[in-house]
């Protein structure tokens, strides 16, 4: 009876719901009509197309294709991606709350209102800028593997499977949760309030319900799709219908959603503290349903997790210090590709001109073999920082950029050789100069698919990521944090804190982050514009997972790209599709130390708010 609910479930969604690829951080496809004015109005593509770019209106201030103007304020600012969220680390703040009592409310609050990026199942990444010590620090809050799962033993259960790489859903990519010891960690660094305070919004939201926007209820129709497919590998499914579909329906925009489960755990957190999730009886819930559905993690994982306070790393691109967090995440691979970027002349090239697409394109490309083959977890692999970020090594690599033709291929030595030579962001900043930098997720999306009983969350699915191939930094092994995708940003100017900002969306994040930086470093663009222009996203590059880059990729670009431009980025060799999604969700806080104010924004492809006082 349980099965045949299963397929009748998933039978009624496959009547209504495009069958599109489910993203990282659920961004990969972001199919959802920005202007609809009725639901019933969006039937088909035709429709869709009725309310293009002719139909906006027209702005009296600044670029015409910002959406609204940066918001500014005095005493604090929060940018998130659901402006309750928002509205709750305001809250927070006024309370007197610091920055990092803000982020921990607003990101437990995005936890429910957002599931489909982000929860309590999921890692963290942090930078945040302590005006008291007047120094940046960063935290590594992600998880790691089962430890009583060894690589023979998943090689094994893989090949009974019939697969030759780790599956996205179901027992097998599960790691260890990070997020609730990240909020702890910096809580005891930097928090003012108590964590039951922090806490007290989302637990109130998820007894009394909050209601889904427009994107958060198309991503979970979607997530529904995939985890209700009897090929997902997914043990276990009840608990993610009882959660996220009451009645076995998937929730409508605007529906009041309710989860008391969640409630519950959150208020075990805000009570025993970390204690409760990693030592008690959040644990033993994961344990006993792990067991239960034949999946390895134990409560021995959870109990022996510990987040990683690192060092963030910088370059100077053009007088500006960008900071991103060390491997095992991705963050600086967006500062390689702008170290390449420094030798051009951006300006000179006009903004989203084909010069200016095809080298960022390139330097993407060049940036991304050095993740392929570097970026992991660096207890078990010493990457070579010093030597990749080099203005040197840059220069080396822009020499393999020609103006004329792409780079579909890029031969490269063993690791060994350069020794010598689906996400939510938000940011919060306070009036005593702290600014927090977060960013949080469960992959693909909502995650595994995997809900432990009665908690009312998902587990991620971030072991994904691990390549099978022995001997690459990036392998699988039990205690190991896997390679990560999610990174957080922050900008300083002569040794002054100047920029708090994050781009989701999975390999989207370093080229979104060198687009922002070199939109507003380059071309002067206020903090709402850099994020509302047209994008770029190259697909196609070589992995962490195994991949190799054989054709050149494909570079995806939005339609503010104009058709002259995308001709030319052909006829040089690229693979030139246009469309939306994808592209990932921006949010920023910059300090204008002259004006002594605060600017903030989140763009328009998502649902997100910037707001201050």
């Amino acid at each position: 009876m349980k099965n045949l609910l299963k397929v009748i479930v998933f039978a009624g969604l496959l009547a209504f719901l495009p069958f599109s690829s489910w993203a990282e951080e659920g961004d990969k496809k972001q199919m959802v009509a920005n202007m609809t004015l009725d639901t019933t109005v969006k039937k088909n593509a035709a429709t869709d197309n009725k309310w293009s770019q002719s139909h906006r209106g027209d702005r009296n201030v600044g670029a015409q294709f910002a959406t609204r103007s940066q918001v500014i304020a005095k005493n604090g600012m929060a940018a998130t991606s659901i402006p309750l969220a928002t509205q709750v680390a305001l809250d927070i703040l006024k309370k007197g709350g610091s920055a990092v009592d803000a982020a921990i409310a607003a990101n437990a609050a995005i936890g429910l209102m957002e599931p489909t990026g982000n929860g309590i199942g999921g890692d963290l990444y942090a930078i945040v800028w302590d005006p008291e010590s007047r120094k940046l620090y960063g935290l590594n809050g992600s998880g790691r593997s089962p430890m009583g799962l060894s690589y023979d033993d998943l090689a094994a259960e893989l090949k009974r499977r019939g697969r030759s790489d780790i599956p996205p859903y179901g027992s097998l990519p599960v790691s260890v949760p990070g997020t609730v010891d990240g909020w702890y960690e910096l809580h005891g660094k930097f928090g003012k309030l108590s964590m039951a305070e922090n806490l007290a919004p989302a637990i109130s939201y998820a007894r009394e319900g909050v209601p889904l926007t427009q994107l958060i209820a198309y991503y979970m129709k979607m997530a529904g799709a995939r985890y209700l497919d009897p090929k997902s590998g997914v043990e276990e499914t009840a608990n993610f219908l009882k959660t996220y579909f009451p009645g076995g329906i998937p929730p409508v925009e605007g529906q009041i959603f309710q989860n008391p489960d969640l409630a519950n755990s959150l208020s075990m957190i805000a009570e025993g503290g970390r204690a409760a999730f990693y030592n008690g009886p959040i644990a033993a819930t994961i344990d006993s349903y792990m067991r239960r559905i034949g999946g390895a993690l134990r409560r021995e994982d959870l109990a022996a997790h510990k987040s990683t306070w690192v060092t963030p790393l910088s370059i100077n691109y053009r007088g500006y210090d960008v900071f991103e967090l060390p491997p095992n995440g991705q963050g600086i691979a967006a500062l390689q590709q702008l170290n390449i970027l420094e030798g051009y002349d951006l300006k000179a090239m006009g903004h989203n001109s084909a010069d200016y697409l095809h080298v960022h394109t390139e330097a993407k490309k060049l940036a991304f073999e050095d993740r392929a083959r570097f970026y992991a977890d660096m207890d078990y692999y010493d990457a070579p920082l010093d030597r990749l970020l080099s203005k040197e090594y840059a220069a080396e690599r822009r020499a393999m950029i020609a103006m004329d033709r792409v780079i579909n291929e890029v031969k490269y030595p063993d690791p060994d050789v350069l020794r010598d030579g689906d996400t939510i962001y938000l940011t919060v900043a306070d009036k005593d100069g702290m600014m927090v930098s977060l960013i949080q997720s469960n992959y693909r999306g909502m995650g595994s698919g995997l809900v432990p009983d009665g908690l009312g969350f998902m587990l991620q699915d971030r072991g994904q990521l691990f390549t099978l191939k022995k001997g690459h930094p990036n392998v699988y092994a039990p205690g190991k944090r896997p390679f990560h995708t999610i990174i957080p940003a922050f900008v300083m100017k002569d040794g002054k804190p100047l920029m708090s900002f994050g781009l989701m969306g999975g390999g989207m994040q370093p080229q979104g982050h060198a687009q922002i930086m070199t939109n507003m470093i380059d071309f002067g663009m206020n903090v709402q514009e850099a994020g509302d222009v047209a994008r770029y996203r190259h697909d196609g590059s070589s992995e962490p997972t195994g991949e190799v880059m054989k054709a050149g990729g494909i570079l995806n670009v939005e339609s503010g790209v104009e058709d002259t431009v995308i001709e030319e980025l052909r006829r040089r060799g690229h693979t030139v599709k246009v469309g939306k999604g994808g592209y990932g969700g921006y949010q920023m806080i910059l300090w204008d130390e002259k004006l002594g104010v605060y600017k903030g924004a989140s763009e328009m492809r998502k649902d997100g708010q910037a707001s201050g006082y």
